[in-house]
């Protein structure tokens, strides 16, 4: 497994604690809700999101390991949920490590909590 030593540095950046100020109704706001929703819309993606929560970070050989999913599977989930901004990748050395990005899920909380 590639996992992380105990006690060792995530490897994702550290997250922004900045205060979000968007509005959490109008048109934008509805637009960006349904796209955070799509990027949802599948229960691996929910599974992977729900991994990374759990941990600091996640090598992608680490998530694979976790579902019954191929690689190949995984990876386009990852993609997704990155490019939704719910999560951040880095390359490490030759392996890319998720993290879960705090301030897409408190975004979403936000909007959905405007519904």
């Amino acid at each position: 497994m590639n996992r992380k030593q105990e006690g060792e540095e995530p490897c994702c950046p550290p997250a922004s604690d900045q205060v979000d100020l968007r509005p959490i109704e109008g048109e934008a706001a509805d637009e960006e809700l349904a796209a955070l929703a799509k990027a949802l819309g599948h229960p691996a993606r929910i599974k992977i999101l729900r991994l990374l929560v759990r941990k600091s970070s996640c090598i992608c050989g680490d998530i694979v390991d976790e579902l019954p999913l191929a690689q190949s599977t995984v990876s386009q989930h990852l993609k997704v949920l990155k490019d939704a901004g719910m999560i951040r990748g880095d390359v490490d050395g030759p392996r890319i490590c998720y993290c879960i990005e705090p301030g897409a899920l408190r975004r979403l909380r936000a909007l959905v909590g405007g519904l």
